[in-house]
């Protein structure tokens, strides 16, 4: 559609709040927005290039058809907008990784020995969830903090099953736990210092000092002077939580401040959160942003924030005003269930907030940029290095493993600019590996099939890197040739060789040159970086399928046994060799006594 075909839809746009999809000329969707009056913001993309800023004169120059949805309000179209952005995930719209992730803390309320684990997100199990929480980290320090309070056990063993199957760890004599593995603790005993762990997870502490009080206090008047200084222990420990209090109580801060930054070569958005007046905890985002609007910026990235947070702090106070702010925050409202507070300081303590979270953004993007410097710095090392004629901006590594002969598998790992970009790791099968072991015959199954790939348009194999790497010596990285040169392919290949002691020492040519890096530092940290993750990452699939392997062709055999015995079996003995060697009576410590006996009549049938 041509330029004046786009003005002319526009200007029958009616005056009312809706959301715009802009598409290219393959009717991909490609910018999700919203406006309070479609005309007058759709039509703000057809001015004089001149007067727009470089990203949306880059969007624009790819538009070729948009629709329309109208909407009751503007409320309407910024729900609908989010959801729009969710479900095509445009390439000129700000995008947050849906990995973040905010996690929970779980407490399976009905076990006899309750424990709290950190769970990705709640489940509808019947159990207990706190939080979210702003990472692992923090719900993983909540429960460490809470358990150091209370004594609560932090092992894995499970009650009452462990029961003096082990002897107490350290913790014990260290006073740091109350020891149920020893058989002391009944199961009442322990799921009332739990249900103290409870009421501090629910930000109650006060309660629980008067409770533990009153109990203190009880047993000094009934002269029972160790359980009342067991309590006065406990009730100065909840006491000593202090400021920490804010880690254990779930959920987020009172206050988060946002602020967005534009430097040289990308953007940031820095979340300060703040609790008791005390700074808390912060977040950084980057963006490979240039020329953006800082208020748009900060309207996707807040609304996509929160949305997959689930939870609002009573206020965020903005570097910048946003162009719907009262529809922002009328949704932030909607996800917190009470009203949110969405403010741009000009003055005060609160501007003070923002100028430091302001701060923080311009020097992570420093920090960043630094990073970056000094890693596009070693690409251009080893371009000279290897004579490559264009800086290896895209590394592909490529490694074979096999356990015993068997189980033969490749991987392929990338690094983008110096960084490892997990996103388009793959691992492949060997398949020719099944009539005896040859790395080469494997390494050129695994190249070939990529290659292909690539050449059969997948996207998951595009594009070509700029040099491909091989973990081996001269033979290797010959073979890689011989592929590349079978499809007409002219990309740069090095074998990855070491030294006595298992470290890289040089690139080798399929010509037989080779290229001395250890006198380099920075271009040896990064190829031996990259050799490690791509052996790491073979290993890793490889004992992965090993694994799956002996499980389903041994104990899964066995009547009786199914995935939690079979769990609960590895766990304890640590091998199948172990289960086979163990005798009824150590298997029926670990499974009931008629699993124990199928296990043991299995292993032992012939004898």
């Amino acid at each position: 559609m041509t330029r004046e075909q786009l003005k002319a839809r526009v200007r029958k746009l009616p005056m009312q709040p809706g959301v715009y999809l802009h598409k290219d000329k393959t009717g991909k969707v490609i910018y999700v927005g919203k406006a309070k009056a479609l005309k007058n913001r759709v039509s703000n993309y057809f001015q004089p290039p001149e007067s727009l800023n470089a990203k949306t004169r880059q969007l624009v120059s790819h538009i070729d058809d948009f629709d329309i949805i109208v909407t009751d309000s503007e409320f309407e179209a910024l729900v609908l907008e989010n959801s729009m952005i969710k479900k095509y995930k445009p390439k000129y719209n700000i995008l947050l990784k849906d990995d973040k992730g905010y996690p929970y803390i779980r407490l399976n309320a009905d076990a006899p020995y309750p424990e709290f684990k950190v769970v990705s997100r709640p489940a509808q199990d019947g159990a207990r969830y706190f939080g979210p929480y702003p990472g692992r980290v923090a719900a993983r320090r909540a429960i460490d903090t809470i358990c150091e309070t209370l004594h609560l056990k932090t092992c894995s063993r499970v009650f009452p099953r462990d029961i003096g199957k082990e002897r107490p760890c350290l913790n014990l004599h260290l006073g740091r736990c109350c020891a149920p593995c020893t058989g002391k603790v009944e199961s009442a005993e322990y799921r009332a210092l739990i249900a103290q762990a409870v009421a501090l997870f629910e930000g109650d502490a006060k309660k629980l000092e008067r409770e533990l009080t009153e109990k203190m206090n009880e047993a000094a008047e009934e002269l029972q002077f160790e359980r009342a200084a067991l309590l006065r222990d406990r009730l100065r420990a909840v006491q000593k939580l202090g400021t920490r209090q804010h880690v254990v109580a779930g959920g987020f801060a009172e206050l988060d401040v946002v602020a967005f930054v534009q430097g040289q070569t990308r953007a940031c958005v820095c979340v300060l959160h703040y609790a008791g007046g005390a700074l808390q905890d912060k977040e950084y985002t980057l963006f490979h942003l240039t020329g953006s609007d800082p208020a748009e910026v900060l309207s996707s990235f807040i609304k996509q924030y929160y949305a997959a947070r689930g939870a609002v702090p009573k206020a965020v106070l903005l570097s910048h005003e946003l162009e719907e702010q009262e529809a922002v925050a009328e949704y932030l409202s909607s996800i917190a269930g009470r009203r949110v507070e969405l403010a741009v300081p000009q003055r005060g303590e609160r501007r003070v907030l923002t100028r430091m979270a302001e701060k923080n953004a311009r020097e992570e993007i420093e920090r960043r940029e630094m990073q970056s410097e000094r890693r596009h710095k070693s690409l251009e090392l080893l371009q000279n290095v290897t004579g490559m004629a264009a800086l290896p901006l895209r590394l592909e590594a490529y490694d074979i493993s096999n356990f015993a002969g068997q189980d033969t598998v490749g991987s392929m790992v990338v690094f983008a600019e110096g960084q490892p970009k997990k996103s388009d790791y793959r691992k492949f099968k060997i398949e020719c590996a099944a009539n005896g072991q040859d790395d080469y015959a494997s390494m050129r199954e695994m190249l070939t099939r990529r290659v292909r790939r690539y050449l059969d348009g997948d996207e998951k194999f595009t594009p070509l890197p700029s040099a491909f790497l091989i973990d081996g010596g001269l033979g290797h990285v010959r073979v890689c040739k011989e592929v590349l040169d079978s499809f007409g392919l002219s990309t740069p290949c090095f074998g990855m060789v070491k030294d006595d002691r298992h470290r890289t020492r040089a690139l080798v040519a399929p010509d037989g040159r080779e290229f001395g890096i250890s006198a380099t530092p920075a271009l040896f940290a990064l190829i031996g970086r990259i050799q490690e993750e791509v052996h790491r990452f073979a290993i890793e699939y490889n004992r992965k399928l090993g694994g799956k392997k002996v499980r389903g062709s041994t104990l899964d055999k066995i009547p009786g046994v199914g995935d939690k015995r079979r769990a609960d079996l590895l766990r304890h003995f640590g091998s199948i060799e172990n289960v086979k060697n163990a005798g009824e009576q150590e298997l029926a410590r670990v499974v009931p006594r008629n699993a124990a006996k199928a296990v043991y009549d299995f292993f032992h049938k012939e004898d």
